[in-house]
């Protein structure tokens, strides 16, 4: 379970990329030497692997949109374990070359495969992957810094100290240990009798200072129809991520989930494998019961030992009454031009703060838009013509009637041809929404951070946050034919 090299590359947008930070490993490369035999690639200089990796990463030429190496459907995608083919003399392939980036930050490694090269090994057998993968994900959390993003000045201080991190977490090419924020210290500390033993899926413990954060977000799916003999439909998935960054081997957190009285069970639960025990009453809960109000409606309590890395700890669904924005749109043509109405609706259960709120009217299988004679009652109209696309712009607030309107007529030319879509002819046409409300889900289903309980040594500080995101929400022409689906919304 070693590691043959590493690199850590910078790039900036429009540029070539520039390694930054290499190191090889000699004794792990002669132990790849003798396993591969005849077959051996050996690790290259760092100008022979940038342009490869980049390549391989689709980060140059950007005329060049399809490479027959990379993109050719025979061969199988396995990112982040790269197949990465060398150029030049010699030539040859690397594999597994694990790469992840953020940014404009790029690391990689080559970890060993104890095993000959041909047939190649199922990359779930190789620990080294593993333990690669970890390394990379602990280097990348120590250069990036709390903010996600790396900085110059602060990238180019924590590159210094990496030969001096790398020689405790990484030593002679083995990963022990994850490398965390600041400086490096001499791992002196021996675990006393009876300590926790390091699980195996664990490569590494937190130290610093605790945090733990909590983020719920919901995903509201549409169909609307505007029609008697056609079912608008509707549903709501939810999702909670956690970061934990707490002290010791296995540290005990639990995360709560709380909803309104009067509001709907979460149903259709699943769990991530760190949770430790779950009530049956949780899971039991599912959309094809009937909803008879027995179901349970919480709290929902999840205890867990938290990986390192950012994880989803549970996902949802839940059934609720209506959508966030109830929307009518009419489409005829008269005299060569669409004439359009559309009327959009906010609910009053839902908070009139949004992040972003848009409205797309594309317009499929006709000529380009050469004239548009809209107005809107509230919000600004954007006009893409090559495109045949609306943009309504709502803004982050509906007015306090909460319903806005749009009329007026399109135009086309006959002449040129504008975007097509096989499933929109005639006065087959829908309108899209995109939204996001922060601090809000549409189950009223909430986190609250004073009931996310820590056992740990240090108190952490915690941070909670929801929202509510639009995911293929469409609003369809009432005047036209309509795709409809037997009781589930369409993927």
């Amino acid at each position: 379970m070693s590691i043959r090299a590493l690199w850590i590359i910078t790039q900036e947008k429009g540029q070539s990329g520039t390694v930054r930070f290499s190191k090889r490993y000699p004794t792990v490369e002669r132990r790849a030497k003798s396993l591969a035999g005849p077959q051996y690639v050996a690790v290259p200089e760092d100008c022979n692997i940038l342009h490869p990796l980049m390549t391989e990463l689709g980060l140059t030429d950007p005329d060049k949109p399809f490479v027959v190496t990379r993109d050719d459907c025979a061969r199988p995608q396995r990112s982040p374990a790269l197949e990465l083919r060398l150029e030049g003399r010699g030539g040859g392939v690397l594999w597994p070359l694990l790469a992840i980036a953020q940014g404009g930050l790029i690391l990689a490694c080559l970890p060993l495969v104890d095993a000959p090269p041909e047939p190649r090994p199922p990359l779930p057998s190789l620990a080294s992957v593993s333990q690669g993968l970890s390394l990379l994900a602990g280097l990348q959390n120590c250069l990036c810094g709390a903010g996600g993003k790396p900085e110059g000045e602060a990238l180019a201080s924590r590159l210094a100290l990496l030969p001096s991190i790398l020689l405790q977490v990484c030593p002679l090419g083995t990963p022990l240990d994850s490398p965390q924020m600041g400086a490096p210290h001499p791992n002196t500390n021996h675990s006393p009798a009876g300590a926790q033993k390091q699980p195996a899926w664990k490569a590494g413990v937190h130290r610093g200072r605790a945090v733990v954060n909590v983020a719920l977000s919901e995903m509201v799916r549409s169909m609307q129809y505007g029609s008697r003999s056609k079912q608008d439909l509707w549903d709501v998935h939810g999702s909670v991520t956690c970061k934990c960054e707490v002290e010791g081997v296995l540290p005990n957190v639990t995360v709560t989930l709380t909803l309104p009285p009067n509001g709907s069970p979460l149903q259709d639960i699943l769990v991530h494998p760190c949770v430790t025990s779950l009530d049956a009453s949780i899971l039991t809960a599912s959309s094809v019961d009937d909803n008879d109000g027995s179901a349970f409606s919480g709290p929902y309590k999840f205890p867990f030992s938290p990986p390192l890395e950012s994880f989803r700890l549970c996902s949802y669904t839940s059934q609720v009454p209506v959508p966030p924005i109830l929307g009518s749109y009419q489409l005829k043509e008269e005299q060569g031009q669409l004439r359009v109405n559309v009327s959009l609706k906010l609910h009053e259960s839902v908070k009139n703060s949004f992040e972003y709120c848009e409205a797309h009217l594309p317009f499929f299988n006709r000529g380009q838009v050469v004239s548009v004679d809209v107005k809107v009652s509230s919000g600004q109209l954007e006009v893409s013509k090559e495109k045949g696309l609306l943009v309504w712009v709502l803004g982050q607030k509906f007015p306090r009637c909460r319903e806005v309107t749009l009329a007026g007529t399109v135009s086309f030319s006959a002449q040129s041809s504008g975007p097509t879509d096989p499933l929109c002819t005639g006065l087959t046409a829908y309108i899209k929404m995109y939204f996001r409300v922060l601090d809000l889900t549409l189950s009223g289903c909430c986190v609250d951070q004073h009931s996310v309980q820590v056992y740990s040594t240090a108190k952490p500080r915690i941070t909670s946050s929801r929202e509510l995101v639009s995911s293929e929400y469409y609003i369809w022409n009432s005047t036209g034919d309509a795709p409809v689906s037997s009781g589930l919304l369409m993927v």
